[in-house]
């Protein structure tokens, strides 16, 4: 074999592996989504939030690490519908990173190779993203089944656990929620999320 030949194959190769390294791995994730140690709740349906919406949005996440602020951002394209919920998260160079989908029934993820356990599950994400701007009638039955309810108003949603203890608390800058940034503080998990919307279409 000439040694053109096994350039070529051996560059073939290569290819075939970076772009492997390069793929977006899918898989199917839980409708549940664990909101706090041992405790699982069901996403709402995606025609709960009441209109179809297409958002563009800036998260930016915080939290402790050995003492250290840790801080990532993710900017996240949504879109809702009344048949499904389409999310995906990209690089700060725009590559895309992670996507969801999820029709009411069945969560399917796809996450950039290798990266599966530094970012966070797309589905965490989307519950996030739920939590602050689906109305609270959608999360009552959800709710409900954990013995967890939801207290809102104009500018602010804390959810509190069977307890009466604050487990999530949600500042909105605007009554319009999707006017304005939200922030978003978990109290049991000790992490802080701060959303910017930059542009959104409700129809």
């Amino acid at each position: 074999m000439s040694k053109l030949k096994t350039f070529y194959r051996a560059t073939i190769v290569l290819f075939g592996l970076l772009l492997g390294a390069c793929s977006l791995v899918p898989q199917h994730a839980s409708t549940q989504v664990e909101a706090a140690p041992n405790i699982k709740i069901t996403l709402p349906t995606p025609a709960s939030l009441g209109h179809s919406l297409t958002a563009s949005q800036l998260i930016t996440a915080s939290w402790q690490v050995a003492g250290n602020k840790k801080t990532e951002q993710l900017p996240v394209q949504l879109q809702v519908t009344n048949q499904d919920v389409v999310l995906a998260g990209f690089s700060s160079w725009g590559t895309r990173i992670l996507s969801l989908s999820y029709d009411g029934h069945t969560v399917k993820t796809e996450v950039l190779n290798g990266l599966q356990q530094s970012l966070p599950q797309p589905e965490q994400v989307l519950f996030n993203l739920m939590l602050t701007l689906w109305p609270s009638s959608a999360w009552e039955g959800p709710l409900n089944k954990v013995s967890w309810r939801m207290v809102d108003t104009p500018y602010s949603r804390t959810i509190v656990d069977g307890d009466g203890e604050s487990v999530i608390v949600i500042q909105y800058s605007s009554s319009n929620h999707l006017e304005g940034d939200i922030e978003f503080h978990h109290q049991k998990q000790a992490f802080s999320i701060s959303i910017q919307t930059l542009q959104h279409q409700i129809n």
